[in-house]
Formats: structure tokens, C-alpha cells, sequence
């Protein structure tokens, strides 16, 4: 239906008068159910109150577990710190992550390795940069006597040709052969020539 000129037009729609009202104050939000998380080395989280207590984890102290209640103006104890790690330890860690990888001629990670490529990537993890022969290896490093060596110390056997790490207790983890790939074995399976530290 089309307009014309001689329509006559719709009475005006009365406007009325909006006067602002006075502003209430909001109704608070209900508190967030959450609680607090202390992470030794980190600092204070909060987390969901809804997740379980964390509980077993070295390092963290969570409000839940401990019963305290942060309501009630509690504090979360701090934990002391974690013991810090060293890099030998570091890269002993990457090293067992790759336990059973395998073995490749100039395999340099982080699916296969060879011997040296094998020390140098587990290294790397744990932020030290060594050289990549067997060889330089045992010219790296600060030599270490058989008899004090750390966990994570490079041995190196057969004048130099092979690199592996010591793991304590007498073991190594090394980048074997194509047959066993990454593995552990006694520290004297093979003819000792040396030990460095990084």
C-alpha cells in the first residue's frame, strides 16, 4: 500500500518526559570461590576452589590441603624453597626422557642419536652448549677422576670414540648402537678413558 500526497498523516505519537531516576549502588558480586596457591621459588596463585587440593607436589602448599582457610584472614605458609637442581642433573633428566630412542650415525636428536649427538642434546636441555664429536668432548670440560664422579659427568670410553653420562650408582646412559638405541648400563662395561664435568 503506497502513500499519497492527499493521505492525510498519522496523528503524532505523544513523547513523553524520561527523567533520569537516582543511581542505586550495584549489588556486590558474590566472592569468587577460589583459594591460594603458594609455589615454592614462584609465588602466591589463586586458583578455582573447585579443583582438588593439591596435595604431594614438591614445592607447593595449597590452602585446601592444609585445612587453612583464607576466610578467616589465615595465611598460606611459604615453603622453602626447592633445592636447585644441577645442570649435570639438568641433563641427566633430558637424558632419561629419550631412554629406549634410537640409535642413528650422526643422530643429533631429538628422535635418534648417536653417542656424542646423544650427550650434546641432553646438555643443551639443561642450557650448556657442548662441543659435538666424542672426541671434543673429552677435550671440553673440566676432567674429573673416576672416582669423584657426579651424576651427569661425560665418560668417555675407548680413547675418546664413545660419550656417554653418568647416572650414580655406578650406571651410564648412552646413545648404545642400532641395536639397544638409548640405554643404561654399568659404568665399566667398556674401557674407561676419561671423565669431564660441564
Amino acid at each position: 500500500m503506497a502513500i499519497t500526497p492527499a493521505d492525510p498523516l498519522p496523528d503524532p505519537v505523544p513523547v513523553q518526559s524520561l527523567s533520569p531516576e537516582p543511581l542505586r549502588p550495584a549489588t556486590p558480586a558474590p566472592a569468587p570461590d577460589v583459594r591460594t596457591v603458594v609455589v615454592a621459588g614462584l609465588g602466591s596463585f589463586t586458583v578455582p576452589g573447585g579443583l582438588p587440593p593439591l596435595v604431594g607436589i614438591p614445592g607447593v602448599t595449597d590452602a585446601a590441603a592444609t585445612g587453612m582457610s583464607e576466610a578467616a584472614g589465615a595465611s598460606v605458609p611459604v615453603p622453602a624453597a626447592m633445592p636447585k637442581r644441577s645442570t649435570g642433573q639438568r641433563a641427566i633428566d633430558a637424558a632419561r626422557s629419550k631412554l629406549g630412542a634410537y640409535y642413528r650415525a650422526g643422530g643429533n636428536g631429538p628422535d635418534s642419536f648417536d653417542c656424542s649427538g646423544f650427550v650434546q642434546w641432553s646438555y643443551r636441555q639443561a642450557g650448556v652448549e657442548l662441543p659435538r664429536t666424542s672426541y671434543s668432548q673429552l677435550a671440553a670440560g673440566t676432567p674429573v677422576p673416576l672416582d669423584d664422579l657426579q651424576p651427569g659427568d661425560l665418560v668417555s670410553y675407548y680413547g675418546g670414540g664413545h660419550s656417554a653420562m653418568y647416572l650414580g650408582d655406578g650406571q651410564i646412559i648412552h646413545a648404545s648402537d642400532s641395536s639397544s638405541g638409548v640405554k643404561i648400563s654399568p659404568l665399566n662395561n667398556m674401557p674407561v678413558t676419561g671423565a669431564r664435568r660441564f
